[in-house]
């Protein structure tokens, strides 16, 4: 039995309004080589200058993924030709990152594990390739935009929990809003490095890197065909290649590029062009307390605190507005279960349903409270309060006004539905008999009753009765 090891290198681009180094705009645009200027291009004689929010986006996430931040930081040169890269070199950090040694927590399949953190770093974006036949064009737009790059140490043993890290990850980077994390605009990227081990071994299997996957199910095709790729060889006695592949999407398979390039062949050194930076920890401390709580924090909250199951957190959790929405909901005094079961049901279906978010709908946490709340006190049914809800999103009215002006009201009292049931039960003499003869059809009479009622009656006091009269001799 042999063991996967999983480590992954994933890109992010920061959000600012400029690039890394210099004045181009960070933007997305489908136009090649809108976005430049002569510090992207390589140009001779040009000084990079630090874009400061882009390094405190980069602090904000090396302090959310519990990283140890220096004293300073150090920007370097990594150099080695690619079309990609103008300058023929790449400004990124080696020797001082923004953070090291951290880690992020994930759950799969309800397992929580740690994933550890080897550093955090920033650095400039290269530009972007269009392959054409025989023939390749390069866009510039890309190149300088601020990217984060976060690396992990090889703590993942399946392809469920390198997909966990990165859906856990990409949250982390929405909920600190550092960067949109979009793969579909290249925003969001990875390389993945596996080996296999002996179950009882005390070192790694070789390791293979498969370069610049761009989205999670690739990377989860790629894994489960490295996996098997390796297996075969190992199982008829071969050996594995350190080397560079990449993922084709096309035949679905890993296809080798290069044999893998060590770190020194990179001739690393200290970029002379940008002074070490000294952070101040006012600064520091300012940034971390702007980080909100995370997923998996808040996940646990709602589990211990408000006794929630995993999978109406995780929902809730799913966007950070989502979780914002439930949270104020608990500020004006509502069951906690109540809340999730109306939010993850009906909202939720709306939202998906016209593609919005919960900051789009009109009805908001307080009148979603005084909803639910007319519904426990049992003013109108959960079957009227469902209908009243699904109105007020969909015609954009307060829940309240529209249970007002309907004359809503749920049959509660004894006498009034009593005589209701008895009536039903007379006007269905060959229901009864089934029921007499042991047929569970109990459901067919409150849905009579609820059907006579126009969803007026209350279910468990109607289906209370029903039982009542049908047991009598």
């Amino acid at each position: 039995m042999r063991k996967i090891v999983i480590g992954l290198e994933v890109h992010c681009e920061a959000r600012s309004l400029s690039k890394v180094f210099s004045t181009g705009k960070n933007e997305y645009s489908l136009e090649p080589n809108s976005n430049l200027s002569v510090v992207d291009l390589g140009f001779p004689g040009i000084m990079p200058v630090i874009n400061k929010e882009a390094l405190r986006k980069a602090l904000m996430m090396s302090l959310a993924l519990n990283c140890e931040v220096p004293e300073k930081i150090i920007f370097d040169r990594k150099n080695y030709f690619y079309p990609d890269l103008p300058k023929g070199y790449q400004i990124t950090q080696m020797h001082k990152p923004v953070g090291i040694n951290g880690y992020l927590m994930i759950n799969v399949d309800g397992v929580d594990k740690r994933v550890d953190i080897h550093d955090i770093h920033l650095e400039e974006d290269t530009a972007s390739l269009d392959h054409f036949g025989n023939y390749s064009l390069i866009d510039y737009n890309r190149s300088g935009i601020p990217l984060m790059e976060v690396v992990t140490e090889p703590t993942m043993n399946s392809v469920n929990e390198a997909l966990g890290f990165l859906e856990a990850l990409r949250k982390v980077f929405l909920y600190c809003e550092v960067s949109e994390a979009r793969s579909d605009k290249g925003q969001m990227r990875c390389d993945v490095n596996i080996s296999l081990m002996e179950e009882n071994a005390k070192e790694f299997g070789t390791k293979v890197e498969i370069k610049n996957i761009n989205s999670f199910n690739n990377v989860k095709l790629a894994l489960e065909y490295e996996i098997k790729r390796q297996t075969e060889i190992l199982d008829n006695g071969g050996k594995i290649i350190q080397e560079t592949r990449r993922f084709d999407v096309d035949s679905l398979t890993t296809i080798s590029m290069r044999n893998k390039v060590e770190a020194v062949d990179y001739k690393y050194f200290i970029e002379p062009n940008i002074p070490a930076i000294k952070l101040d920890k006012a600064w520091i401390d300012e940034i971390k307390a702007s980080i909100p709580k995370l997923q998996f924090e808040r996940v646990n909250i709602y589990m211990k605190e408000y006794g929630l199951s995993r999978y109406d957190a995780n929902i809730l959790v799913k966007e950070k507005e989502n979780a914002l929405y439930f949270e104020k909901c608990l500020t004006y005094g509502i069951n906690p279960k109540s809340v999730a079961n109306w939010i993850n049901g009906v909202i939720m279906g709306h939202l998906n349903k016209y593609e919005l978010g919960i900051r789009d709908i009109y009805v908001n946490e307080k009148m979603l409270v005084d909803l639910i709340k007319a519904v426990e006190d049992s003013t109108i049914s959960v079957k009227q309060g469902k209908e009243v809800l699904y109105k007020a999103l969909t015609e954009e009215l307060v829940p309240t006004e529209i249970i007002k002006q309907s004359n809503m009201r749920q049959i509660t009292d004894d006498d009034e539905l009593r005589t209701l049931v008895i009536e039903i039960i007379n006007d269905n003499k060959p229901m009864v008999d089934k029921y007499k003869s042991g047929k569970n059809i109990l459901d067919f009479f409150v849905g009579q009753m609820m059907k006579k009622t126009k969803g007026q009656a209350n279910p468990s006091k109607a289906s209370q009765m029903f039982k009542e009269e049908l047991d009598k001799s």
